[in-house]
């Protein structure tokens, strides 16, 4: 596998990020004639959808392209898509439309990701001006792929999923400068009934512990002291080397890499999700208190209906794990309101199940059928004003309990890492250890990048507001 680099924007375009990491330097090597273009991308999606553009940034970078802002301004345009849901997939057609009644004008047009995986060649039928379709699991193979669009190939395909490949790109561009997002396991082997994952990013493959941890090395000597471990299913990780380190021992080793000072991972599978990485998490503070462990039902019914591989009761055992831990550890989810044959008694158990948890903080989504997945035979579909009415429900309980979760903080202190400044004078924000943001005030003039301790003095059902300690 190729060696992977970590390059700042500010070295790649000639921009600046502030008090962003020190970062080393990319050599242009075997590009003839030095710059070949203009390039813009948009990213629709998850964090993976995201690290994968600073997967492809690099690479476009390391070509000798330089990134613009608009899509005008570019002459060659991708799209970085995402699939779970069915308005993301129809906001990519929407924009390769905006193309169709535009005159020629030798532009390259890229789909990339989830939907270019999922539609493959027919997005060609559907917009023929569209020169590049390329799956995540090929990101490897973009130079040549680009070669070949460069050389005048109209129709240029990447649709490999079952490559351990996956991982290594040329050069990564890392577009945040505080926290580094690290893929570890890529793909899915779970085949939930309404999932298109499997369909679009494949089995499971896991990257080489020995890999994870030297770019872990370099990301430090870039200045970076967070990293994410991401995956559909991180905690499903199998180390692939001689080493076979289990997730937790994964974690212990990143965390212990001098340099480090928080380790998160998203998302966890509840399946997976075993006592050995509450005890991880318990005994090495770097490790962040927060776990993403997604339920999507509180029916035991409907899960089964999802093939969600657990029950109601199963999922609450998980829970218990967590809040038996001697950190308190923050509990986010996700929930599918609407699944086919869902009935009021089951949105009643949903909604039971978050009195019982009480979750720090909730993604939820109506139901949508995607292609490829075995909820589309499945009868008893809900009608989609049902659905919201549901969704809003679902919302409006989530909200009373962070309202009372967040009111209960007041008064605390927490370190946070700063990384946003405010427009307003004296105003910044940072996340907590427990994934929780806290907009604050200082005095001080450059605080971006650093840890400071922040006291609680306001709350409301989706945020938290502060000041910072002495």
């Amino acid at each position: 596998m190729s060696k992977t680099f970590d390059i700042g924007l500010e070295r790649l375009t000639g921009g600046g990020l502030g008090t962003g990491p020190a970062v080393g330097a990319l050599r242009f090597e075997g590009i003839p004639g030095g710059e070949r273009g203009t390039f813009f991308l948009e990213t629709f999606g998850c964090q993976m959808n995201d690290h994968d553009s600073e997967k492809v940034a690099g690479v476009l970078l390391s070509r000798g392209y330089r990134q613009v802002e608009s899509p005008d301004a570019a002459s060659l345009i991708l799209y970085n898509t995402c699939s779970i849901r069915e308005k993301a997939a129809q906001k990519v057609f929407s924009r390769l439309g905006e193309f169709g009644v535009k005159e020629h004008d030798g532009r390259i047009i890229g789909v990339l990701g989830c939907v270019a995986q999922q539609e493959g060649e027919e997005i060609f039928r559907r917009a023929p001006w569209v020169s590049l379709v390329c799956g995540s699991a090929s990101y490897s193979k973009l130079p040549e792929l680009l070669a070949q669009v460069e050389a005048g190939n109209q129709r240029v395909t990447g649709l490999d999923t079952d490559t351990d490949e996956t991982f290594e790109t040329p050069v990564t561009r890392r577009d945040n400068p505080w926290r580094a997002f690290l893929t570890i396991i890529e793909g899915c082997d779970k085949a939930c009934s309404y999932c298109v994952v499997p369909y679009t990013r494949g089995p499971e493959r896991s990257r080489g512990s020995d890999s994870i941890l030297r770019e872990v090395q370099l990301l430090v000597e870039s200045g970076y002291t967070e990293v994410q471990l991401l995956g559909q299913t991180v905690n499903s990780y199998a180390d692939p080397t001689a080493r076979k380190m289990k997730f937790s021992e994964l974690l212990l080793a990143v965390a212990d890499e001098p340099g480090i000072r928080r380790v998160r991972f998203t998302t966890s599978h509840p399946r997976d999700f075993t006592q050995d990485i509450v005890d991880a998490i318990d005994s090495q503070p770097k490790l962040c208190n927060h776990v993403h462990l997604p339920v999507q039902s509180g029916s035991t019914r409907v899960l089964q209906a999802m093939q969600r591989t657990y029950s109601r009761d199963e999922y609450l055992k998980k829970i218990a794990l967590i809040r038996g831990a001697k950190r308190p550890i923050s509990i986010t989810t996700d929930v599918i309101v609407g699944f086919p044959g869902e009935t009021e008694e089951d949105l009643g158990e949903t909604l039971s199940l978050l009195d019982e948890v009480k979750y720090d903080a909730m993604f939820s989504f109506k139901y949508s059928p995607r292609p490829h997945t075995p909820s589309l035979k499945m009868s008893d579909a809900i009608p989609e004003e049902e659905k919201s009415r549901r969704l809003a429900v679902l919302q409006e309980r989530q909200r009373e309990i962070q309202t009372a979760r967040h009111a209960k903080m007041v008064g605390e202190t927490f370190e946070l890492l700063v990384s946003t400044k405010s427009r307003r004078e004296n105003q910044w924000s940072g996340h907590t250890s427990c994934h929780r943001v806290i907009n604050f005030s200082s005095q001080e003039q450059q605080l971006l990048g650093k840890y400071v301790q922040v006291r609680v003095t306001g709350a409301t059902p989706n945020g938290l507001s502060g000041e910072q300690a002495p």
